[in-house]
């Protein structure tokens, strides 16, 4: 009798990010995956969001590796923070994305060095019971891969990001004749790229990018910016091609673009000729007609390079009236207000801002649509069939169109949520109805490796929403009476009597200090609690709101 296996997503299902998700057999583990959450508005401060690991920790001797599909950062962006927990996994991806990995990595101070081995596609790896062959997909970074896993139960396929792309910028088409072979094979459990699963059609190829630079370059008479994702690589080479045809030196702005562009150049992925980039410090050696600037920040980030030149703040980059800045990425959702922000800002500076609407095709997606994901479901041709990556209604979507396609042929389809647990067995497939611990780790701004717990961010929350309130008590040692109230106050506002509210609040204070005992006055900690408590409530009274400011008691001994 086969080990039965269990596929349980630890994140990316039913939200844009932070992919991870755990294959498991019998005494074995995989992890395919550890990526971020793009934190939003609501996150106050919050620099990255991450898988909660308390599963994966508590398997940790199962543990025998983590396979990367590709580059991108909902993919990879975790890999330090799991390191910080678990330093001796060892790492399997294509040579960009390590190189990619490696550079974050050198950011974290880690006890022992990582264990990184390079795959490519068609090779095999064998990881406790599971063999793990990468597939070459296309996708919007380079050397991206599926992955086709043989277990005891059977062959799992796992698309990871893709679009079918026939005139891909390297000549490197999608591989469908390994995704038909597997099909001949038998696949098990076939788990698909959602993101575009309610989009119709097929997704554009990247080389339909490059009419509408043309036409961008033979326009411009000034200086041109262009902005992307900075593992776009393909993007970069198409700007680079049309700058060097049109005579423009290019400047690489931003420490991600310039990070990637380097590692790609290394590889032998990226091609700029001789003599055509240029230091961002010698931008201004060089006549504003000849720069073709390519710079980060395509999502509005407030310290990013793009950024700072909006607003005149960039001690390299001028950015002034005429000048074209060309938005070619995707505006990820909850990005929207803090990319408009930026674009208002060049234009104030008088620059022509294309994107989105403005210029059609100055984009395209690197996710496949209806039509394509119609082709996979058929060559592949699964028992089971799970949709991944997206948001719950792309999941739905995608798993009807599923049932759609392949009718009776497939046995059955299943939307998961994250620590849902998927087992495959002799029975057949089936959700168990135990979850496991699943969860956001969030990653405060600045210390990185420092976790806020949700706590921690519901204060935030409260502060940007009703202000703080300080009260400062002085307890005089021998009488036990409070000799000083001073409340202070911070983006607290409920009407104009607001002060004198405030100033009712000390005759509260006073009384539950009155009537402490002295064992209680003792306790700084208890005393602050009981004013907190006495203070929540006088609030309560006197104000109509459901929620209430931050009360910070602090008690001093006079």
């Amino acid at each position: 009798m086969s080990e039965e296996v269990r596929i349980i997503p630890l994140g990316g299902l039913g939200e844009f990010g932070m992919n991870m998700l755990a294959v498991e057999s019998g005494d074995d583990m995989i992890l395919i995956d550890t990526g971020v959450l793009f934190p939003s508005a609501e996150h106050h401060g919050i620099d990255a969001i991450v898988p909660d690991l308390t599963y994966v920790l508590d398997q940790r001797d199962k543990l025998r590796g983590l396979v990367l599909t590709h580059g991108h950062l909902d993919h990879i962006g975790g890999v330090p923070y799991l390191l910080e927990q678990i330093d001796d996994v060892p790492i399997y991806g294509t040579a960009f994305t390590l190189g990619l990995v490696r550079k974050q990595i050198s950011e974290f101070t880690l006890l022992t060095p990582p264990s990184l081995t390079t795959i490519a596609a068609g090779e095999e790896i064998r990881l406790g019971c599971f063999t793990i062959e990468g597939v070459h997909v296309t996708h919007s970074t380079a050397q991206c891969l599926a992955l086709a896993i043989s277990t005891p139960q059977g062959l799992l396929l796992h698309t990871g990001d893709f679009k079918i792309d026939q005139t891909p910028l390297d000549g490197r088409v999608f591989d469908f004749e390994q995704f038909a072979e597997y099909g001949k094979r038998g696949v098990l459990l076939l788990l698909a790229d959602s993101t575009n699963a309610d989009v119709p059609g097929f997704s554009a190829s990247e080389q339909a990018v490059g009419p509408v630079l043309d036409d961008i370059f033979l326009k411009a008479e000034q200086a041109l910016f262009f902005t992307c994702f900075s593992s776009a690589i393909h993007r970069v080479q198409q700007i680079v091609d049309r700058a060097v045809e049109h005579r423009r030196k290019v400047a690489l702005v931003g420490r991600s673009l310039d990070s990637a562009c380097n590692i790609a150049m290394d590889l032998g992925i990226l091609r700029i000729p001789p003599g055509t980039l240029l230091d961002p410090s010698d931008l201004e050696l060089h006549p504003r007609h000849d720069r073709a600037t390519i710079i980060a920040g395509s999502q509005g980030e407030p310290r990013s390079s793009l950024t700072r030149a909006a607003v005149g703040q960039h001690n390299l980059v001028d950015i002034e009236d005429g000048d074209i800045v060309a938005f070619s990425a995707k505006m990820i959702p909850g990005n929207e207000s803090a990319i408009f922000k930026v674009i208002d800002h060049l234009y104030r500076r008088g620059a022509k801002v294309l994107y989105g609407d403005v210029c059609p095709g100055l984009h395209v997606s690197g996710h496949p649509c209806r039509e394509e994901l119609k082709l996979i479901l058929n060559l592949v041709r699964p028992r089971y069939f799970v949709p991944i990556h997206g948001e719950y209604r792309q999941l739905a979507q995608h798993r009807s169109l599923a049932m759609q396609v392949r009718g009776d042929d497939l046995q059955d389809s299943f939307i998961l949520g994250n620590g849902n647990v998927l087992q495959l067995d002799e029975f057949g497939a089936r959700v168990l109805p135990e979850k496991v611990p699943v969860g956001h780790r969030l990653i405060d701004t600045g210390t990185r490796s420092e976790v806020i717990h949700d706590g921690a961010l519901r204060d935030r929350r409260r502060l940007s929403e009703f202000g703080v309130i300080v009260p400062v008590v002085t307890i005089d040692e021998r009488t036990g009476k409070a000799v000083d109230i001073e409340i202070l106050d911070r983006g607290f506002v409920v009407s104009e009597g607001s002060e004198a509210m405030l100033g009712g609040a000390q005759a509260i204070i006073s009384d539950a200090v009155r009537s402490s005992s002295s064992e209680e006055r003792l306790d700084v900690a208890l005393m602050e609690d009981k004013i907190r408590g006495e203070f929540r409530r006088y609030l309560a009274r006197k104000t109509s709101r459901q929620s209430q400011p931050l009360i910070v008691p602090v008690v001093l001994e006079g």
